[in-house]
C-alpha cells in the first residue's frame, strides 16, 4: 500500500507550506535564550523559511542542487532544512563532529554548492577544503561570528539576500515548490558506516513523507504534543520522527541547550514525546538505581514492592489499587523527573536492553523499541503502544514488507527503501535486488505475531575456532547494565573462546574499592587489582547465568580499558555505534594478551 495515494501532499515541499499556513498560531519551535525557552509560531518560522529559500535561490540554488548542513540539532538547522527542500534542492547532512578530511570528501562527492554551517570551528573545516572543493561558492554562517571571506555571509543575511530578491517574483518560491514531484531526491546522508568509505543514501521526498505518515498513526502525534529534540539531526532517526514527523502533525520541537542539559531541559520543556538511544535511557535507569542505593531502607523497600505491583500489572493488564498507591508513590515521581507529561519515548539506533525496557515499562513509562537504517527512511519495525514485546523491535509499519532470508538476513521491501546510493551503482546493487527488496546486513527472526527480534549485524557474527557461530549484541545487551560496566565490546573470532573488552565505570569502581578497603594510588593501579577483576568476574557469571547463554556463548575472560570508546579516536561512528575493528587495531596489544596468556582460567570453552 502507498500511504501517499490518498494524499494531496506528493512532497517535503508541499507539505511544508500547507501546514505553516494550516498551524500558522501554533508554536512550532522554542529554544532556550537569556535563560528560559523562548516559542515561535508556525507563521513565523515560516516567514524565516521563505526569505531563507528566496535567498539561496539569489545564490543561484535550483531544483536538484546539492547544500550541506554541518551543524547539532539547532532550530536553524531545521529551517535551513525546509527552505532547502522547499526550491526542489538536496540537502546533504554533515556531522559537527567529522574531521577536515571526511568533510572535504562529502562536500566533493555530493557537489554541495551551498554550505550551512554552525560556528567558527565548522567553518575553518570548510575554509581548509575549498580550494579542493570548485563547486562549492557560498557559506552561510549561524553564528555573529566574525567573517574572513567575502564568500561567508551570516544567517540574517541570507534572510536579507532573499527579501530583496523576492520582489518582483512573489511567485517565484510557490512555483519551485509545486515543480517538486515524490520521486525526487530529498536529501543524500553519507552513512557514518562501521567499516569503509561512507555511501551517500539517496532518500526521496515520497521516502521521508511516506515515513512519517504512518509512523504518526503508530505513537500516535497530536497537536498539542510537545517534542524534545537533542539527537543529531545529521542522523535519519532523528530527521524523520524528531523533525518531519512533529511539523507533519503541527506539534511543537523544543531544542535541548546540548547532550549533557537533557534532563534539565526536560524538566523546562515537559516533552511528551522524545526519541532517544539506548545510552540515555541506560544513564537514566543507573541513576534511579544510584539514587535508591543510597536511599533509606524504607524507601528502598516500597521501591522494590512498587516494582513487583508494576510488573504484576504489566504482565496481566490490570491495574488495581495496589497500582496507584505506587503509582502515586513511586512512579509518578519517576515520570515527574521526565517532565510529568511523557506519554511515549522512542528507542532506536541501537538496541535496547529488554531488562531496562522492562522497568521502565514497570514503573509506567512507555518506551517503543523500533528497528531501521538509513537507508530505510528510517523505520520499519516498531512496537506498538498496545502490545509491547520486550526484547523485540515490533512489526512492520504499515505498506512496509518484511521477511527473512535463508541465511536469517532481514530483508525489506516498500515505499520506506532508498533510491540508491549516490554515484556508487556498484553498492546500491548489492544490497538492492531486482525484485525491490533492501538486504538490510542485520540477521533477525519473526515470531507467530511477526515481531521481529534482531539477533546482530551479519558481519558482526563471530565463529570461534570450534566452529560455533556466536552473536556478540545480546551478551553485551546484558553486560552493559551491570552497573560497574560503561562499555563494552565481546570479540572471539576465530579464537577459542569468548572474551570482552570491558571499559569500567570508574566512578562507580572506586566507590566499591574504597567500600571493601581495596588500596590503590592511581585508575591504573584500581583496574589491575585482582579483587576488581574478581569481583567483575563474578557478577559478569552471575548475569550471563541469568540470561541463560550457552557456555561457548559466555564471556571466559575480559580486559578492563583504561578509557572510552570516541567518535575522535575513531572507535564510535557519529551515531555512537562502535567501530569494531578500529577498536580491535587500537587495542591490539590488549586483545593479544588477553588470549595468549595462560588460559587455566578460560574455565573449557568448550
Amino acid at each position: 500500500m502507498d500511504p501517499l495515494a490518498n494524499t494531496s501532499v506528493p512532497s517535503i515541499a508541499h507539505m511544508f507550506h500547507e501546514n505553516i499556513a494550516k498551524f500558522a498560531n501554533k508554536t512550532l519551535y522554542m529554544t532556550k535564550r537569556d535563560g528560559q525557552y523562548r516559542g515561535q509560531t508556525y507563521s513565523e518560522v515560516g516567514a524565516i523559511i521563505c526569505n531563507m529559500a528566496m535567498g539561496l535561490a539569489s545564490l543561484g540554488v535550483k531544483k536538484n542542487d546539492k547544500v550541506a548542513i554541518i551543524a547539532g540539532t539547532r532550530q536553524e538547522w531545521a529551517m535551513s532544512d525546509f527552505s532547502i527542500l522547499s526550491l526542489g534542492a538536496v540537502t546533504v547532512p554533515i556531522y559537527p563532529t567529522l574531521p577536515v578530511p571526511q568533510v572535504e570528501y562529502i562536500l566533493k562527492n555530493s557537489d554541495s554548492k551551498i554550505a550551512f554551517v554552525a560556528d567558527a570551528e565548522q567553518l575553518e573545516k570548510v575554509i581548509q577544503v575549498k580550494s579542493k572543493c570548485p563547486q562549492l561558492t557560498h557559506v552561510v554562517l549561524f553564528s555573529k561570528d566574525p567573517k574572513k571571506n567575502d564568500w561567508v555571509l551570516h544567517f540574517d543575511e541570507l534572510q536579507a539576500l532573499g527579501k530583496k530578491f523576492t520582489e518582483g517574483k512573489t511567485d517565484y518560491l510557490k512555483q519551485a515548490s509545486n515543480a517538486v514531484q515524490a520521486n525526487d531526491v530529498a536529501t543524500i546522508i553519507y552513512t557514518s558506516g562501521t567499516t569503509g568509505t561512507p555511501k551517500g543514501v539517496m532518500l526521496t521526498h515520497k521516502n521521508l513523507l511516506s515515513n512519517s505518515m504512518v509512523c504518526s498513526t503508530v505513537f500516535p502525534v497530536m497537536h498539542d504534543d510537545v517534542f524534545l529534540s537533542f539527537l543529531p539531526l545529521s542522523h535519519i532517526f532523528e530527521r524523520n520522527p524528531g523533525h518531519y514527523l512533529p511539523f507533519f502533525n503541527g506539534s511543537s520541537v523544543a531544542y535541548a541547550e546540548s547532550i549533557e542539559t537533557v534532563a534539565a531541559n526536560m524538566g523546562e520543556v515537559r516533552p511528551t514525546l522524545m526519541t532517544a538511544v539506548p545510552r540515555l535511557y541506560e544513564k537514566m535507569y543507573d541513576r534511579v538505581r544510584d539514587n535508591l542505593a543510597s536511599a533509606p531502607p524504607i524507601r528502598r523497600k516500597i521501591f522494590a514492592w512498587a516494582q513487583r505491583v508494576g510488573k504484576k500489572a504489566r504482565e496481566t493488564g490490570s491495574k488495581g489499587f495496589s497500582y496507584k498507591i505506587a503509582d502515586k508513590l513511586v512512579y509518578s515521581k519517576l515520570r515527574g523527573r521526565l517532565g510529568g507529561r511523557i506519554k511515549i519515548m522512542v528507542s532506536g539506533g541501537a538496541p535496547l536492553s529488554k531488562e531496562i525496557a522492562e522497568f521502565f515499562a514497570d514503573m509506567g513509562v512507555t518506551i517503543l523499541e523500533g528497528y531501521g537504517l538509513t537507508e530505510t527512511s528510517p523505520v520499519i519495525t516498531v512496537n506498538r503502544p498496545a502490545l509491547i514485546k520486550f526484547g523485540s523491535v515490533g512489526c512492520a509499519i504499515e505498506g512496509v514488507e518484511v521477511k527473512i532470508a535463508e541465511d536469517g538476513e532481514i530483508l525489506t521491501r516498500g515505499p520506506h527503501v532508498m533510491l540508491g546510493y549516490y554515484k556508487n551503482e556498484a553498492a546500491t546493487k548489492e544490497v538492492l535486488d531486482a525484485d525491490g527488496w533492501f538486504h538490510t546486513g542485520d540477521i533477525g527472526f519473526l515470531d507467530s505475531d511477526d515481531y521481529l527480534t534482531i539477533t546482530d549485524r551479519k558481519k558482526n557474527i563471530i565463529v570461534t575456532s570450534g566452529g560455533k557461530n556466536v552473536a556478540p549484541q545480546p551478551i553485551e545487551n546484558i553486560l552493559v547494565t551491570i552497573p560497574y560496566i560503561e562499555q563494552v565490546m565481546v570479540i572471539g573470532d576465530k579464537r577459542n573462546f569468548i572474551s570482552a573488552l570491558i571499559v569500567p565505570n570508574f566512578e562507580r569502581l572506586r566507590n566499591y574499592a574504597k567500600s571493601n578497603q581495596l588500596k590503590f594510588n592511581s585508575e591504573e593501579e584500581l583496574l589491575k587489582h585482582p579483587e576488581i577483576y574478581k569481583m567483575l568476574d563474578q557478577v559478569i557469571q552471575e548475569a550471563q547465568d541469568r540470561a541463560g547463554f550457552a557456555r561457548y556463548e559466555k564471556v571466559k575472560k575480559f580486559a578492563l580499558l583504561p578509557r572510552a570508546f570516541t567518535i575522535e579516536s575513531g572507535e564510535l561512528t557519529p551515531s555512537l555505534k562502535v567501530k569494531r575493528n578500529v577498536v580491535i587495531d587500537n587495542f591490539e596489544n590488549i586483545i593479544h594478551e588477553l588470549y595468549s596468556k595462560n588460559l587455566e582460567d578460560a574455565r573449557d570453552a568448550f
